[in-house]
């Protein structure tokens, strides 16, 4: 791996990186963008629509158009193209979501040097309602990013002639979506924890798929998985778990798809020595901050966890995806 050419200056606009980060996090959630995306506004028009200090807001407004995501003409700011089409709430294309799912994570990443020195995930004391907007945060967030990566993925599988899919840990069931749509002779069933379930049902509605997408309330680390598919979809599930966890996961899950059936696995996909892709790398970090023993994986150790479980065929599909992403493919012989 080439080593990355580093000066004093671009030390400290990595250290320093995290105020445009919070500069955007802010402005999604006072939800500056979406008026903004309907009309001009001053500072103080805004303010008062948003129940915001004026000047406080003025700051925030001005840093925002320094970063290219507002504009300004004289005292009024408006929203750009961009801005309007990804950060207004009322766009189809809104990646607010997981945005927001980003600042949840923020304290957690504060404690990195905890989590390091102790190997436990760094435990935040929240409330209820904290809970709960953390958790639509992060199944719609899953959603936003599943909405713009299943339609790269899902032509270039090939499920002609399959029947029933599995989309184990689908949560909203954003990728079960796209592949009923790729493929009409296909049913699917979600199989999520009780909470995702009305996320889920919702998504499903608004696609127009309820008679062929259901949903299976279970925690598939602990409890038997539903029968009866032809191919299964775990995405970004691995990496939340162990490797024991991962082993009996996939025992599950090879064991409950027809002889024939596709296992299909999406993760961030480190190389076999672990030191990059470097999305991949600092995911591992997310996943100790948040889980027990939760970490990316190498393609080697997804091979190996597959043919342990009992596939044949594994291979890595040819498809180029974002940030380390892969998907990895084996047949139930």
């Amino acid at each position: 791996m080439e080593l990355k050419e580093w000066t004093p200056a671009t030390l400290l606009e990595l250290s320093g990186g995290y105020w445009s980060t919070c500069a955007l996090h802010a402005g999604v959630k006072l939800n500056i963008f979406t008026p903004l995306a309907s009309n001009p506004l001053t500072a103080a028009e805004l303010a008062g629509t948003l129940t915001c200090d004026a000047r406080g807001l003025t700051m925030l407004l001005d840093a925002l158009t320094a970063l290219g995501l507002l504009k300004k003409e004289g005292r009024l700011y408006a929203a750009t193209a961009f801005s309007t089409k990804f950060l207004n709430r009322t766009s189809p294309d809104y990646l607010g979501h997981i945005i927001m799912h980003h600042h949840h994570l923020v304290a957690g990443w504060s404690c990195l040097d905890e989590a390091v020195k102790t190997g436990h995930p760094v435990l935040e004391r929240v409330s209820h309602e904290d809970v709960e907007s953390s958790r639509e945060s992060f199944l719609m967030g899953m959603f936003n990013l599943a909405m713009m990566i299943a339609p790269k993925i899902v032509p270039q599988i090939d499920l002609g002639g399959r029947r029933r899919l599995l989309d184990l840990g689908g949560g909203p069931g954003t990728y079960a979506i796209h592949f009923c749509r790729q493929n009409p002779q296909l049913d699917a069933v979600i199989c999520d924890l009780p909470t995702t379930r009305s996320f889920a049902e919702q998504t499903v509605a608004r696609f127009d798929l309820s008679d062929r997408i259901g949903f299976v309330a279970a925690d598939f680390e602990q409890e038997d998985l539903p029968e009866g598919f032809d191919v299964a979809w775990l995405s970004h599930v691995l990496h939340g778990i162990g490797p024991d966890a991962c082993a009996r996961v996939l025992g599950k899950t090879v064991a409950t798809l027809e002889h024939g059936g596709m296992i299909l696995i999406q993760e961030f996909i480190l190389d076999d020595k672990k030191d990059a892709p470097v999305f991949p790398a600092l995911f591992s970090l997310n996943m100790l901050l948040g889980t027990p023993e939760g970490q990316a994986y190498s393609q080697g150790e997804l091979f190996d966890m597959l043919l342990k479980a009992g596939a044949t065929e594994v291979r890595r599909l040819p498809i180029e995806l974002p940030n380390g992403a892969g998907v990895i493919a084996g047949v139930v012989p």
